[in-house]
């Protein structure tokens, strides 16, 4: 059973969702029916708002609209602006027009159908259309892609949702909470201590080696390689595109883990470190994010305030 910093058992609820393993940690046991229908209402709404393979959500009308400007609920238009942010934030290596890029490599159904292997071939490169080619009016509540453009809300809109519903549960129901949704975790209300998480490169199963750190604010993510890669053709290749060539970035680093003041912070930092290969200790050093980078071969960087092996 989790537990707090101080060892004190949590309330834990688990279900899958999202394509993905999604989780309560709840300091209030009586909290966890309404915490429950909180985290379902929070992610049935965000695919229905930002799934690409849903032809019924709203941003599948925003891509059937031929390069118009579409009036969109203030939802879809509040996370598609946190995409454009990131994008902003990240000069560019986290961008949701990668979306066709996405659909080259095979990746244009749900995850679970993509998983045993696709057929095709490695296409070449071919820089993404860019995120300024967006256009965002929110004075009129309407947003424009160019026709042929496809967004990929994927990780900026799974992180809001963690911060939504941790958020909620927390204002709703009173509990301290943890909110996990495949690695991407958000926190309200935590004891003095901290919630302890566990560290490593698959979400879905622990690893003892890797260590624990405990959070009492903001947002904690980790992107990596371990979960989603298949085969496309002969080519093994994974979801992680890098904006500029439109293929999967080399895989200089197998996870990344960043803590900042939100999980869309985190998240964004975590994704735009592994686009950025070789320069990313430096990158998140600057921006004073602590950080744990893990290579390839197993070796682990730490950056900034994050603590270093063998330390609490």
């Amino acid at each position: 059973m989790p537990v707090t910093a101080d060892r004190r058992p949590l309330t834990v609820y688990r279900t899958r969702a999202l394509g993905t393993v999604a989780e309560l940690v709840l300091t209030d046991p009586d909290a966890r029916v309404a915490g429950s229908r909180v985290l379902h209402d929070e992610l049935d709404r965000m695919d229905l708002l930002a799934s690409r393979f849903r032809p019924d959500s709203e941003i599948a009308r925003l891509h059937r609209a031929g390069g118009r400007q579409v009036r969109v609920s203030d939802e879809l238009l509040e996370t598609v602006a946190v995409a454009l942010r990131a994008a902003e934030a990240t000069d560019g290596a986290v961008d949701p027009t990668v979306g066709r890029a996405m659909e080259r490599i095979g990746y244009d159904r749900d995850f679970a159908r993509v998983a045993p292997g696709v057929a095709g071939r490695l296409p070449g490169p071919r820089a993404v259309p860019g995120w300024r080619t967006v256009e965002v009016d929110v004075a009129a509540a309407t947003l424009r892609v160019p026709e042929g453009v496809v967004l990929d809300l994927g990780a900026t809109a799974k992180a809001l949702a963690a911060d939504r519903i941790a958020t909620r549960i927390h204002r709703e129901c009173g509990s301290g909470v943890l909110v996990s949704l495949g690695g991407d975790v958000a926190v309200a209300g935590a004891p003095s201590e901290g919630f302890a998480i566990g560290l490593g490169d698959d979400c879905r199963v622990a690893d003892d080696g890797a260590g624990t750190v405990a959070i009492r604010s903001g947002g904690l993510a980790t992107s990596g390689l371990a979960v989603r890669h298949w085969r496309l053709g002969g080519h093994p290749v994974h979801h992680i595109v890098d904006p500029a060539t439109g293929l999967p970035v080399d895989p200089v680093w197998r996870t990344v883990t960043v803590c900042a003041a939100s999980c869309v912070d985190a998240n964004t930092a975590s994704t735009a470190a592994m686009v950025l290969g070789a320069d990313a200790p430096a990158w998140l050093a600057a921006r004073s994010l602590p950080a744990r980078l893990v290579r390839a071969g197993g070796e682990v960087v730490a950056v900034g305030a994050w603590p270093r092996e063998g330390r609490p």
